[in-house]
């Protein structure tokens, strides 16, 4: 009788934790729908879901995958969207273990606090482009919840034009007890893999290499987001992503969109992906009391510039070409011709080819060709538009052409 019972007891905790795991995303969507009451119907929640077949490896059974997002049209170019998002799912040491205690305060709570709290603050207000802020699942067992999201703005041909994720950006204090409370770190993909192999090739014979899609979209969180506003440090890191990790950006960047991911700068890898437990003194698991609220509050900061700067300038130009059939001291420049209503001109920035962030701009006016007395083979050139309004848009590097 004994056994029956903790049997019986053992399957109604199973079940009540299934029914939590279930009424999660409702409950953030229901906090996003108390924010978007104020949007003046401009901010829509949905809760877009499937079911994940078990995959043999992290899917055991069957389970809904199911996001929280939260638009806020855009009241110019609302066709036009930027997005940022965190996992709201969690794990222990085992990560098939979905019984365990998992408090996942850092990963990935924190980054799912800084798109509620950007939805909160935005709601009130009208960015010219489309800003998604959103709270996806399954990133523990494969990115489920972000390539959901992806690819259905990739079948729908949306026009993401750029996409962050906040994965683990809870805390500024190392295993060591090193404290950095002012960096967060960028990461950005170098060549994108779905470059053809011709568009590849074309990229590193002119040393474009450090001029993909993505390392623009950092070179521009840097510029508008490293200030005595934020009072961040921003280290953008060369690579897709940490050695060995994934996160909820790759699915965006696997479906041909531009996508960063912000992460705190030295990880305690004894609070994340582990079991709540003391072992030799030292406390496990990802638990709140090692979240700094103040370090996520300026991330948040790095985050809402970002995307309200990007939300508010012209769409970055498209078909930029260099002209490579004359041999020439100087630059020609043409790319397609735009009839934005926020355009104002445009600007060519340039560097030395060993510098990483641009060092000089040049005027250019509302134009779609250029002439710089400016050799092409001695530094890096990108064009970038310009807003009436006063913001820029990220560069984009030119080819060939």
């Amino acid at each position: 009788m004994v056994y029956v019972t903790l049997a019986v007891t053992l399957m109604q905790e199973k079940a009540m934790l299934m029914l939590m795991q279930i009424l999660l995303p409702y409950r953030i969507a229901d906090q996003m729908r108390f924010f978007a009451a104020v949007s003046d119907g401009r901010m829509e929640v949905t809760v877009p879901s499937y079911i994940q077949p078990a995959d043999g490896d992290r899917i055991l059974f069957p389970v809904r995958i199911s996001d929280v997002v939260a638009t806020l049209r855009g009241s110019v170019d609302p066709g036009r969207l930027y997005v940022v998002s965190g996992h709201y799912d969690t794990r222990c040491s085992d990560p098939n273990d979905f019984e365990c205690d998992s408090p996942g305060a850092d990963d990935d709570a924190s980054g799912v606090a800084v798109s509620m709290e950007l939805a909160r603050i935005m709601a009130t207000r009208r960015p010219a482009a489309t800003i998604v802020f959103a709270a996806v699942a399954g990133e523990e067992q494969g990115l489920f919840g972000s390539r959901l999201m992806a690819q259905t703005y990739k079948n729908a041909s949306v026009n993401v034009q750029g996409m962050f994720t906040n994965d683990i950006i809870g805390s500024s204090t190392a295993d060591d007890g090193t404290k950095d409370p002012y960096t967060v770190r960028i990461f950005a993909q170098g060549t994108p893999t779905t470059e053809s192999a011709a568009r590849a090739r074309s990229r590193a014979s002119i040393g474009g290499e450090n001029d993909s899609p993505a390392r623009q979209l950092a070179r521009f969180v840097v510029g508008v987001a490293e200030n005595n506003y934020t009072q961040m440090n921003i280290a953008v890191v060369y690579r897709l992503d940490r050695f060995l990790r994934g996160g909820d950006h790759r699915p965006f960047l696997e479906a041909g969109y531009t996508a960063c991911r912000f992460t705190e700068p030295n990880e305690d890898f004894a609070h994340q992906h582990q079991d709540v437990r003391v072992e030799n003194g030292t406390q496990y698991g990802d638990l709140i009391e090692f979240v700094d609220f103040e370090y996520i509050a300026r991330v948040a900061k790095v985050n809402g510039a970002a995307l309200w700067n990007l939300a508010n300038a012209p769409a970055s130009p498209s078909n930029v070409t260099v002209n490579s059939t004359l041999l020439s001291n100087d630059s020609q420049f043409k790319w397609l011709a735009s009839n934005e209503t926020l355009l104002a001109g445009y600007e060519a920035l340039w560097r030395p080819t060993n510098a990483p962030f641009w060092t000089h701009a040049i005027p250019l006016g509302n134009v779609n060709t250029a002439t710089i007395d400016l050799s092409k083979d001695n530094v890096i050139f990108g064009i970038r538009a310009v807003g009436k309004n006063g913001y820029a848009s990220p560069a984009t590097f030119p080819f060939p052409g």
